[in-house]
């Protein structure tokens, strides 16, 4: 039996698409509240993240078909439950991943998801913090603990580290002992050194390719020469980790393989247990994250429009 704290006959707003193409395709309409159905929970949702995989499903579909509603970046409440829910209950703080990669619409006022798309927000993280922290902070910690199982005194190297995978990639390799360089434009070093990293290259002035060497770990978030060049710096038998482009999985091992490095293509696989474990590392004060920039519902054109600007450090959260 659905239990609810709102009227789910009245409307809620929602950024939604019918066809693909530039930011100008999102509009803004209402549309009835979703009902949670058996192992759901709808959450009504206080921010959500505008991650780079939005802007490229708004423009070119990918795996997806419009009509859709955008946003896998969640923090908010929940409203009401379905039945067979037995981990939330209706007032709790949550944050997370709606049902990725099928489109649950986080760009809205409610949300309704499989109840395994959330965990308990941190509670050092208010919403528009929290909501910068699911899929990105997700993806790094898949990457850097899961797969390469980064390590004490271990060399990692992570492009645009200041971006909104980057710099929680940053701090959760530091969070595993590991010496963090990173890659990044000079006004972000300041910050990504403040952020735990011990040595910042400028990918403007200096070749990463050349200067640095006896790495371990690359988490390659740039993609195409990129890979190439990284390939270079790792030590034998290291691993390149690519995030950007999971169809390019057996180009990328064969590339890293004729360098005598292993190649890892990374798919994000969302589940609660990590979220509810980067809450820890949130609550422990060894995770923050970076918002650039909120924008209001109304506002999700420019959103996409800054997003794809390609200068952002940290995250951009829309506020329904």
């Amino acid at each position: 039996m659905t239990t609810n704290t709102i009227d789910t006959t009245a409307k809620m707003r929602k950024a939604h698409q019918d066809t693909l193409g530039g930011p100008e395709v999102l509009r803004v309409i209402e549309t009835a509240i979703p009902t949670p159905g058996p192992g759901e929970v709808l959450v009504e949702v206080r921010a959500a993240g505008v991650n780079p995989i939005d802007t490229k499903i708004r423009a070119g579909g990918m795996w997806l078909v419009p009509p859709f509603t955008l946003g896998w970046d969640v923090s908010g409440v929940v409203a009401a439950v379905g039945a067979d829910v037995s981990r939330l209950a209706v007032g709790d703080e949550v944050y997370g991943i709606p049902d990725f990669p099928h489109l649950a619409g986080g760009y809205a006022e409610f949300v309704v998801a499989s109840e395994r798309s959330f965990a308990r927000k941190p509670s050092t993280l208010d919403h528009e913090h929290a909501a910068a922290l699911p899929l990105s902070g997700s993806i790094a910690w898949q990457a850097l603990v899961e797969v390469a199982q980064v390590g004490p005194g271990q060399r990692v190297l992570i492009h645009a580290a200041a971006g909104g995978v980057g710099h929680l990639a940053v701090q959760i390799a530091k969070s595993r002992g590991a010496y963090v360089i990173g890659t990044a434009s000079a006004a972000k070093h300041a910050l990504l050194r403040e952020l735990g990293a011990d040595e910042v290259v400028d990918y403007t002035t200096v070749d990463f390719g050349t200067a640095v060497r006896d790495v371990d770990v690359v988490l390659d978030l740039i993609g195409g020469e990129y890979e190439d060049r990284s390939a270079a710096t790792l030590r034998p038998g290291g691993i390149l980790l690519n995030i950007t482009n999971p169809p390019a999985a057996d180009a990328t091992a064969a590339k890293a393989e004729a360098a005598g490095v292993r190649g890892i293509t990374v798919d994000l696989d969302p589940n609660p247990t990590r979220l509810a474990l980067l809450a820890e590392l949130a609550e422990a004060g060894e995770l923050r994250t970076i918002v650039a920039e909120t924008f209001p519902l109304d506002e999700v054109v420019k959103a996409h429009e800054t997003a794809e600007a390609g200068r952002t450090t940290g995250k951009i959260v829309l506020i329904p």
